[in-house]
């Protein structure tokens, strides 16, 4: 049986993004609940972690973390997937309109 891929963001995902400034070089630390919520979904889909960041650094962060073995790769590249987890995306629903108002009106949930 083949699982769903599932590509999840890093930073305002799994980690305390936008509580701090950003720092290239440094990841912030992990989400309380975010590793019982990775073990969670990797039952249910192969996950990759989806980050503009610096992929050696970001695997040497889920290493720390010691969620590592839940992942089946890192990727800059959006794959192909069923589902994307983002803090920073919209979900198109067919209406251009109100996909313009939402835009207009959007911020992470951390502002």
């Amino acid at each position: 049986m083949n699982k769903k891929r599932i590509l999840i963001d890093l930073d305002g995902i799994l980690n305390e993004y936008g509580q701090l400034p950003y720092e290239e070089n440094n990841i912030p630390k992990i989400r309380d609940g975010a590793i019982d919520f990775v073990k969670k979904l990797s039952q249910l889909a192969d996950l990759y972690l989806f980050t503009s960041r610096n992929l050696l650094l970001s695997a040497k962060w889920l290493i720390k973390n010691q969620i590592d073995e839940y992942f089946v790769d890192i990727t800059n590249v959006k794959l192909p997937s069923s589902l994307y987890v983002d803090d920073r995306c919209l979900c198109f629903k067919g209406n251009y309109d109100k996909t313009l108002d939402e835009i207009r009106q959007f911020k992470p949930y951390w502002q």
